[in-house]
């Protein structure tokens, strides 16, 4: 029988599907927000049942998810939550209903743990996804700069979709001798990473730097390497032992392990240790997927063999602009904790000082540590001056 003269590529070794990697939206689930507008009353609701409601045995749930700014500026959301009743998961189906039922009572957790401050601590969118067009579907207290942070910081996750879609790109082009594919997915990434910076740059217009630090930074950390909180949290009902969890950070993002991995990017040993740590807190799938591409072939050595002169370009501006990412991220801390921080001490300095924010006065067991627990300037420092020493010199 005669070959057909059509040929079909082969499948890329990393596709993203294998590791609940969405094509539009990487690392973050699809649709995740609420949209502005739907074509009919009952398709809204359906809408918001799938994606920003969890079903009806969970109401108590959503109903304290609902109520946490209120809840926790009155002193209330503790006795709530005492009264909540114990739910199983049972009801909960598929991953989008155990994410949101996992978001929600990690809000609601990080609510009553901080809801007196740090001294009393208990041991969908039809739109571009454009700030504008976006609204949380849980939040905290901090107004309009607790939802720019979040929704900021979202912004970040979906431009870096080109990148995590060239990584699968770039590691079938090895595999297949394919340089010219090789330097196309490489341009790619750096442009994703270019973008990320871009999109980290609204901070500055939809983030208060005193609103961050002195409100919504606290309910950010979380009880693991945190003086406030030395022994962890004890779940009754599941460890007679205190559990010590890490809070919210950009360590736990699956993007920069997978850029990182990809670049061959080498930490020193204390940052390498506390990133490998902070994958614990990825979805597994999304661990898995970094973890494949730590076990690929090596971009890097393979760059170096070639002698391709546009390959080791394309390569070093991937680095490079991973590098100036980092950098910014810096100024970024630097302002909203930094800065904020001194201002916060300052303010406290004061004799006559103002009441300050609702919650009382700002944190102060955090200010030289990220929420995650690093040493949050040694540790940013470093692993930016390691990514610039990936570099390929000619």
């Amino acid at each position: 029988m005669q070959a057909s003269g059509d040929t079909e590529e082969p499948p890329l070794p990393l596709a993203l599907s294998r590791f609940q990697v969405s094509e539009e939206f990487g690392f973050l689930l699809p649709d995740p927000l609420v949209g502005a507008g739907c074509a009919s009353p009952s398709a809204c609701h359906r809408k918001i049942e799938g994606l920003t409601e969890l079903p009806a045995p969970y109401g108590p749930w959503m109903d304290i998810a609902h109520e946490l700014p209120q809840l926790i500026a009155s002193h209330q959301l503790r006795s709530r939550v005492h009264q909540m009743p114990q739910l199983s998961s049972q009801h909960l189906r598929g991953r989008e209903e155990l994410h949101l039922a996992h978001l929600v009572l990690s809000f609601i957790t990080m609510g009553y743990v901080w809801q007196e401050g740090e001294e009393g601590t208990v041991q969908v969118k039809a739109r571009p996804l454009e700030i504008e067009n976006l609204d949380t579907i849980i939040t905290l207290p901090g107004g309009e700069s607790l939802q720019g942070f979040i929704l900021v910081t979202l912004l970040v996750e979906k431009a870096a979709v080109p990148g995590i879609k060239a990584i699968s790109r770039a590691l079938g082009a090895i595999l297949q001798g394919d340089e010219e594919t090789l330097h196309r997915a490489l341009e790619e990434l750096a442009g994703a990473i270019e973008a990320m910076r871009e999109a980290l740059r609204q901070m500055h217009d939809h983030v208060d730097p005193e609103v961050f630090y002195s409100e919504i930074r606290i309910f950010l950390s979380g009880w693991k390497d945190n003086p406030a909180m030395p022994h962890g949290l004890i779940y009754e009902g599941v460890s007679p032992e205190p559990l010590a969890y890490s809070g919210g950070s950009a360590a736990q993002s699956s993007v920069l392990h997978a850029f990182d991995e990809l670049l061959g990017i080498c930490h020193r040993q204390d940052c390498a240790a506390f990133l490998h740590r902070m994958r614990d807190y990825m979805p597994p799938p999304h661990r898995a997927f970094v973890e494949e591409i730590r076990g690929a072939v090596s971009l890097k050595q393979h760059v170096l063999s070639s002698g391709d002169e546009r390959l080791r370009a394309a390569f070093n501006r991937c680095v490079s602009a991973l590098t100036d990412f980092r950098s910014y991220h810096i100024s970024i801390v630097t302002k909203y904790i930094a800065t904020a921080a001194a201002k916060a001490r300052a303010r406290r300095a004061q004799p006559c000082a103002s009441a300050g924010p609702a919650l009382g006065k700002p944190p102060s067991a955090l200010e030289a540590k990220g929420t995650g627990g690093s040493h949050i300037f040694s540790f940013l420092k470093s692993i930016r001056d390691t990514t610039r020493e990936g570099m390929i010199s000619a």
